[in-house]
């Protein structure tokens, strides 16, 4: 299974003030959507409580209290979204739903799978942000970018694991 980080960061590492992301642009949601379409997201509970769910993505939730969060049913009458109590826990319902798996956030569930990441996909913004959840720090020792797409007022920059840091 691919583990994959995707986020918006400023400058300072900032990705949002504990109720909304720094930064919002049209092609970055746009380009979102489309990159995450079909896999499941894994994100902390007041993520969830921000974005809800998303179209034709499953939702991981972790969270303490799993029992307190509740999906709606699909069509088929499955539920829309899984509520977990660990990262292993979500790895492992991940594990049966796809082979190509987000996490989006927010800061502490980041930092709970920064170790077992194997690409980040970032929307990097050249400008400092307020707010107090930051994204781990993207050390070079660890992530080698592969790819960069300039646009006006930010980058989509890609990383991979380094090998010998795998």
């Amino acid at each position: 299974m691919k583990l994959i980080a995707i986020a918006v960061v400023a400058s300072n590492r900032v990705i949002g003030d504990g109720h909304d992301q720094p930064f919002k642009f049209r092609e970055d949601f746009a380009r979102f959507k489309r990159v995450t379409m079909g896999h499941p997201l894994i994100m902390g509970r007041r993520t969830h409580d921000i974005i809800g769910l998303l179209p034709g993505r499953p939702s991981i939730v972790i969270t303490r209290h799993p029992e307190l969060v509740h999906f709606p049913a699909d069509e088929d009458g499955r539920p829309r979204g899984h509520a977990v109590s660990s990262v292993d826990e979500a790895l492992e319902v991940a594990s049966r739903l796809d082979d190509v798996v987000y996490v989006i956030g927010g800061g502490q569930v980041f930092q709970q799978f920064w170790s077992r990441l194997d690409e980040l996909d970032m929307t990097e913004v050249p400008a400092a942000a307020e707010g107090d959840v930051l994204l781990p720090e993207i050390d070079p020792a660890v992530w080698v970018e592969v790819s960069r797409n300039r646009r006006e007022e930010f980058d989509f920059v890609h990383y991979r694991r380094r090998q010998e840091q795998a």
